[in-house]
């Protein structure tokens, strides 16, 4: 947004300033365009009173002006933007490539490129001058997010975490509380290091005092306010689950707690693979392989993880495509 609004004659402000809680979200952004502002871009929004129906107002009544805003919780923007989806585009911002992470790191422009259709001779063109290995393994650990720029990774990401617990989420779980809070550090915690990415739903139930309904609300919004990613199976329709494997929303999360590498390989598989737009399902029979993307049956693990019946086998330890089998850095050039 800060970046968008320097060749524009806009103005910037957050809706969770305390100056601007003071005011009507429409009477705020009405004295700004009358004082000659085209461009509004608004940080927070879900902070604001009533804000879906303000800025509903606002487009209404400033048909010539640009209303820019954005929410660190899909979820509630999801909500507000209910009725006002003919009116604006939305955009969700994915987590960074690998890609993206070596060009803000050295200035290199690197091409896309789709690992499932490319040749190896391909793809290893394009990161010739690259050392890919050294890439990957710091992209694991700070990639995924821009405040590697920052300095302090695990610090700020940390931050991050506590900030959709203890003020996102209660934005839209009713009647939180603070054994609420401390399940869902003990949810990250648990998936961080055990060997199995998954919960059991009645013993969590029995060991917080939690009703079911109540579990799947928290895990629910610790998906969509991205804490937490639930892949489920293809036929898996029901509104409560908790789905066949649940990752942290993104590897670096992992390393926060040492965690379990067979999980950090396959949530970052999964992380990248969502992120770049595909739709990922867990296999119906794990003896064959570990997910189905596009119809394609995939495999991961270390260098020597076994194919099975999968058509791809992605692997951690090595550095080279070969055939079907593909090295774990290859993901990272989707988009």
């Amino acid at each position: 947004m800060l970046s968008s609004i320097k060749n524009v004659h806009g103005l910037y402000f957050s809706a969770d300033n305390p100056i601007t809680l003071s005011i009507p979200l429409f009477d705020l952004v009405e004295a700004i365009f009358m004082l000659g502002y085209e461009q509004v871009f608004i940080d927070e929004i879900h902070n604001a009173k009533d804000w879906s129906i303000h800025v509903k107002a606002l487009y209404d009544s400033f048909p010539n002006k640009k209303i820019v805003i954005s929410d660190s919780s899909s979820v509630l923007l999801r909500r507000g933007l209910g009725d006002l989806s003919r009116r604006f585009l939305i955009k969700r911002i994915p987590l960074m490539s690998l890609r993206e992470y070596i060009y803000l790191k050295t200035n290199v422009t690197l091409p896309c490129f789709d690992p499932f259709s490319s040749t190896p001779s391909e793809m290893l063109t394009s990161v010739k001058n690259i050392n890919i290995m050294k890439a990957y393994r710091d992209y694991l650990k700070e990639g995924f997010r821009p405040i590697f720029l920052e300095d302090s990774y695990p610090e700020r990401l940390w931050n991050i975490i506590e900030k959709i617990i203890y003020k996102d989420i209660p934005f839209f779980v009713p009647q939180l509380a603070e054994n609420h809070l401390r399940f869902m550090n003990a949810v990250i915690g648990h998936l961080a290091v055990s060997k199995i990415p998954t919960v059991n739903v009645n013993s969590l139930c029995s060991k917080w005092e939690l009703g079911k309904r109540k579990l799947y609300q928290l895990l629910t919004a610790m998906e969509h306010t991205g804490l937490i990613r639930i892949i489920r199976k293809k036929n898996d329709t029901k509104v409560n689950s908790i789905g066949a494997k649940i990752f942290l929303e993104e590897p670096s999360i992992y390393y926060l707690f040492d965690g379990e590498i067979g999980n950090i390989r396959e949530c970052y598989v999964t992380t990248l693979l969502q992120e770049s737009g595909k739709a990922v399902y867990a296999s119906d029979n794990e003896q064959n392989a570990d997910f189905i993307v596009d119809g394609i049956k995939l495999e991961v693990g270390g260098k020597n993880k076994n194919i099975k019946e999968a058509d791809f086998v992605i692997k951690d330890d090595i550095d080279v495509p070969v055939r079907n089998t593909l090295p774990m850095w290859t993901l990272g050039f989707m988009y």
